[in-house]
């Protein structure tokens, strides 16, 4: 398969083929095998293809791969500090030929590129990580990439781009390094410190990168780190959002925001100076780099690490191209309420945590440490208790009392009327979301992982979810919370009413039916129920009625303000 004389072989700016081209493989496309990306291979590709990644034409093969590993250089003599693969599993690595092609697609089988296979490899990941960090326990940190497989195969090869991967969000500022340099070009910006940042910036950072900035006569390329998701978080949003505010607080034509598909490898200085080679070919001069070693709020003294990581990147110039800049620690001057740079062991002003703290408590931030639009835009994510979504997680024996003292609290819940309220009652879930499962562990804990995505999006969009199943099982349950408080808050109630009690009260006729051998794998009885071991309440029903039993939990909800005191 070799281009026509006629046709350029891609795009000078991108790995993008002739649209002749690309109707040519679209149509071969019907004989190629297919590999479908997940949201870390998203982002390496779309930089390959917009020669972020440049002078990568694809992914590595062997050779390349093993000596950066070796000595941070291609095959070729140019410096590369980490590997750039395409990770896949063992049984489509193995039907896989030299100088076959491969449609290379996103999650919904849209073709955005095709791979021709030079090579393909099982890789030593003990000895990658080795490699990249000095220490084989770091292996499963190598590659993000390759966690969904269990026995990773590489395969490199040249690819042709027929598209880039499709985004629907903040389109105007997703320029790509070609687009990028044009604007430098066009303004006229010889120096640039290319910044990225992982967080909302405010009115410290501001000052420390005008600092920067008028030191080295250089105008200033912000991007944000973002986690890869095909369908990007609330906290993506917010940070793009916060990012757009903070760029408008800079004169005009000193500096600009920009979306790159490149997310944190957390690879140490070899993932810093993977970054300085993507700064480079987006045009920068110079690059900002944080001490990600810190805790916030902390003190201005860098660490031996840290200085450590600064040294080194200094001597890479030469491969990179790049001058690092240090992170500054700026305080607040009293006498002029300035931000200034310090060294004397001052306490940082930078404190983005600080600020959500404050909001989350629902106090006023001052205004020194923020500007109103950040401010604004933060707010509608970190909200106090009382305005945010939240879910109460009822956990325990049948018949220990769950369902009763969820139905009402619901009720409570609704008569605030100030946020909706949503009850999910195991035998609710049961009959209407789960009805294909059977009471083995594995649906078990599927049911109630089904029960934890229902509930994060119902408090993801500032409603209530008042939960209420057996949940046995403590992987499940840890799920359910790290899924809820990506977006609010969890209260695990574990309603611990002994199982004699239970069995006592056996309204549905179970424990007997169980104790009799008719039925098999009841919690409690044949099957085990993993008690919680840290939930924010306890609660034996054995000697309180439901009200009393919920009034307890109400009293808990009004002392974590997730209600008002008078409620």
């Amino acid at each position: 398969m070799q281009y026509s004389d006629s046709l350029p072989a891609h795009n000078a700016e991108s790995l993008l083929v002739h649209f002749r081209r690309v109707e040519l493989l679209k149509q071969q496309a019907t004989e190629f095998k297919s590999i479908s990306l997940n949201p870390h291979q998203l982002c390496d590709l779309e930089m390959l293809l917009s020669r972020a990644y440049y002078p990568l034409d694809g992914y590595m093969c062997r050779d390349d791969y093993e000596r950066v590993l070796d000595s941070m250089k291609l095959a070729d003599g140019t410096g590369w500090p980490l590997p750039i693969c395409l990770g896949v599993d063992e049984g489509f690595a193995k039907s896989l030929e030299k100088g076959e092609c491969v449609g290379v697609r996103d999650a919904e089988g849209f073709m955005l590129a095709v791979l021709t296979v030079s090579e393909v490899w099982q890789p030593d990941l003990e000895q990658e990580a080795k490699a990249i960090w000095g220490d084989v326990s770091q292996a499963d940190g190598v590659n993000a990439s390759l966690s969904t497989l269990e026995n990773p195969w590489y395969v490199g090869g040249r690819v042709e781009g027929l598209a880039f991967p499709q985004r629907y969000d903040f389109t105007d500022i997703r320029l790509t390094p070609a687009e990028v340099h044009r604007y430098f070009s066009q303004k006229g910006w010889r120096k640039v410190v290319g910044v990225q940042a992982g967080r909302p910036l405010h009115q410290a950072d501001r000052a420390m990168l005008e600092e920067i900035a008028n030191e080295e006569g250089a105008s200033v390329l912000l991007s944000p780190l973002m986690f890869p998701s095909m369908y990007s978080s609330v906290d993506h949003f917010t940070l793009v959002r916060c990012m757009q505010e903070f760029v408008g607080t800079f004169p005009r034509n000193k500096a600009l925001l920009n979306l790159m598909p490149w997310f944190e490898r957390k690879m140490g200085p070899k993932g810093a100076l993977l970054r300085a080679i993507v700064n480079k070919n987006y045009g920068c001069t110079h690059m900002l780099v944080w001490d990600s070693g810190k805790a916030e709020p902390r003190l201005n003294v860098l660490t031996d690490e840290f200085q450590e990581h600064i040294d080194w990147l200094d001597k890479q110039q030469e491969n990179t191209g790049i001058i690092p800049i240090k992170e500054r620690c700026m305080v607040l001057d009293d006498e002029s309420k300035k931000f200034v740079s310090s060294d004397d062991g001052k306490l940082c002003a930078n404190d983005h945590n600080g600020i959500v703290s404050l909001l989350t408590q629902g106090k006023e931030v001052p205004e020194w440490m923020s500007f109103p639009g950040v401010l604004e835009t933060l707010g509608k994510t970190y909200k106090p208790p009382s305005k945010q979504g939240f879910c109460l997680f009822f956990t325990g024996l049948s018949g220990a009392g769950k369902s009763t003292m969820a139905k009402v609290l619901y009720v409570k819940m609704l008569e605030l009327n100030d946020r909706p309220v949503t009850l999910l009652d195991g035998d609710i879930v049961r009959t209407n979301l789960s009805s294909e499962l059977d009471f083995s562990k594995e649906h078990r804990n599927l049911n109630v992982t089904r029960i934890g995505f229902v509930a994060s999006e119902i408090v993801k969009n500032g409603g209530i979810a008042v939960c209420a199943p057996i949940a046995p099982y403590s992987e499940s349950r840890r799920q359910v919370r790290e899924a809820v408080e990506q977006y609010g808050g969890f209260v695990e109630v574990h309603v611990s009413t002994p199982l004699e009690v239970c069995e006592q009260r056996d309204r549905k006729g179970i424990y007997a039916k169980a104790r009799a051998g008719i039925i098999k794998g009841l919690t409690g009885v044949d099957d085990p129920y993993i008690e919680p071991q840290n939930p924010e309440l306890r609660i034996d029903t054995s000697e309180l009625v439901p009200s009393e039993a919920a009034y307890v939990v109400l009293n808990f909800l009004r002392s974590s303000g997730y209600v008002g005191r008078g409620e």
